[in-house]
């Protein structure tokens, strides 16, 4: 198996609004071909094919203390890949 490299990280709390608004600008960078990470002196810069893959999760994670709800959206692409699988809706 190959090993995993983290490119670039980051977590920071935000009202739903901002998240948003940054899905909206991920989204468009996607669409466009190139999103570009920044924070302080650190920037990756990602070339996204026109083919990729999307994976949405939904989670809840019960504790002593609280219960959290996650939704994880992931973009995914091999090069050389056929393409994708599949559609999901969202409503």
């Amino acid at each position: 198996m190959g090993r995993e490299q983290i490119l670039f990280k980051s977590e920071e709390k935000m009202n739903s609004a901002d998240a948003a608004q940054m899905l909206r600008t991920i989204a468009d960078k996607v669409e466009r071909g190139k999103v570009v990470l920044t924070q302080g002196a650190k920037k990756t810069t990602l070339k996204i094919p026109e083919q990729v893959e999307v994976e949405l999760k939904a989670e809840k994670e019960t504790g002593r203390r609280k219960t959290t709800k996650k939704l994880e959206i992931e973009i995914e692409w091999v090069l050389g890949d056929a393409g994708p699988k599949g559609k999901v809706k969202i409503k």
